[in-house]
């Protein structure tokens, strides 16, 4: 069986100025200036999670993918459970994918990222921000 060559990433909207398609393409472009595939990339917007993720076919394109990238607004372990970050985190360790996440803002340490299986948690907040760490995680993946 051979491994997967794309990421999936799962991008929401970190700020108004800053949507999830943004947000995407800035971490796209890093990803592949970093030596990583062009990702297959999956939007989320506010609305019920696991509707969202159902819509999107998160969990098929998750199987199919080299690991899971995560790039959400804010992961902060008081108000997590609630999130899709922690939902996409759960469904990727239970699936043996890598999980991944860039933030905005990030107050989880590395207890917290050992319990959702996180590999690598990176904190960005302009659209050349994403781009570095786009580039970073280019060259874990």
């Amino acid at each position: 069986m051979l491994i997967p060559r794309r990421a999936l990433l799962v991008s929401a909207a970190f700020s108004d100025r800053l949507g999830a398609a943004a947000v995407a393409r800035a971490l796209a472009r890093g990803l592949r200036e970093g030596g990583a595939a062009d990702p297959d990339i999956a939007l989320l917007d506010d609305d019920e999670i696991n509707s969202q993720l159902a819509q999107i076919s998160f969990d098929r394109r998750m199987r199919a993918a080299r690991a899971v990238v995560i790039a959400v607004a804010a992961l902060d372990p008081q108000t997590m459970v609630r999130t899709a970050a922690f939902e996409i985190a759960t469904r990727a360790r239970q699936g043996g994918v890598p999980a991944y996440a860039i933030a905005r803002e990030s107050t989880i340490g590395s207890f917290d990222a050992r319990l959702l299986d996180l590999q690598l948690v990176l904190q960005a907040r302009s659209a050349r921000a994403l781009l570095t760490a786009g580039r970073r995680l280019g060259q874990v993946l």
